[in-house]
């Protein structure tokens, strides 16, 4: 019987068998394919991000470390023994094939709103903004005006119509507003434009966040979302194209008490989609049942079929 595996030894021997520079993430996936995996006693649903801080410390605090890291964006790490060795070219073409895909950000609407009806921290009805129809058609202007998506939370299957009525006279409310702007994919190169458009376009919300379909494989990327989110409160959600339902919130964001209605006024007279959503919502408010216009909600073989039609994640 084979003996167990740490992680540390089960990245060096990943690493001594495919002789190439991998990310914690690859390292994991080669130790999978390989069976590897199973010699590593461990019970953490995320074993690749055990892999990626004991490399990282082991470089940082052992000088005898068998390993080196790589490279930054997207951090790699590889084996001391190897560093001399030239590459194959193959490696970074099959990756760049793999990432190479037909669908649109905007074919993705449909899956975020099916995670945001279903989530438990969301239960939000969603509409898509269409930036092409508000009044102010100036190029580039409405990128960073509006949100891809904007959604709310209805509070009448949670709450009983007396509390409701007691909101309602308290002038108080669990009625949540959220908002949403999608990238079709995240990394260093395009994260600073794509953070702060989310901070222009969602920070009026009571929620907003930033949602990624692909999102880089790389340490150094998530410690920097990590920064902005604390400094700006934009949240992140990634997208699971295995399963939607299982999407993740990686970082929440920060709860505004009270939305910016000046923001919300200008979004009001400039797009007819938002000003449809707004009314949907206080309509739905007064008659305290669900009727507004949001957009459908696709059953779990529905979204299959959708996402195989427009070879969205595994069904390219």
């Amino acid at each position: 019987m084979d003996e167990p595996l740490t992680f540390l030894k089960l990245a060096e021997q990943v690493l001594d068998l495919t002789k190439r520079p991998l990310t914690y993430w690859e390292i994991w996936d080669e130790a999978v394919k390989s069976g590897l995996s199973k010699r590593v006693n461990t019970k953490g649903k995320t074993p690749w991000e055990s892999i990626g801080a004991q490399v990282y410390v082991d470089i940082r605090d052992n000088s005898k470390s068998v390993f080196f890291q790589y490279s930054k964006r997207p951090t790699k790490f590889f084996l001391k023994k190897y560093s001399n060795t030239p590459l194959p070219t193959i490696v970074e073409k099959s990756v760049e094939k793999k990432n190479q895909s037909s669908y649109s950000e905007r074919d993705l609407h449909t899956l975020i709103t099916r995670f945001v009806y279903a989530n438990q921290h969301f239960k939000a009805h969603i509409k898509t903004i269409f930036h092409e129809s508000s009044s102010n058609v100036k190029k580039g202007f409405n990128e960073w005006l509006h949100p891809d998506l904007v959604g709310v939370y209805l509070p009448f299957d949670d709450y009983d119509d007396v509390t409701l009525r007691l909101q309602k006279s308290l002038s108080m409310s669990s009625v949540k507003i959220f908002s949403f702007e999608l990238k079709k994919d995240l990394n260093f190169s395009n994260l600073r434009q794509s953070y702060f458009q989310a901070v222009s376009n969602s920070s009026w919300a009571h929620e907003g966040y930033l949602v990624v379909g692909n999102l880089a494989e790389d340490s150094d990327l998530i410690d920097e979302l990590r920064r902005l989110n604390n400094a700006f409160g934009i949240g992140l959600i990634k997208l699971n194209f295995e399963s939607i339902d299982e999407s993740e919130i990686l970082f929440q964001s920060k709860v505004r008490q009270e939305m910016d209605w000046i923001t919300v006024n200008r979004l009001i007279e400039e797009n007819p989609h938002f000003k449809r959503f707004m009314e949907d919502v206080e309509e739905d408010l007064q008659l305290r049942k669900v009727k507004g216009a949001y957009d459908k909600v696709l059953k779990e073989d529905e979204l299959t079929n959708y996402m195989a039609e427009k070879k969205i994640g595994g069904w390219i």
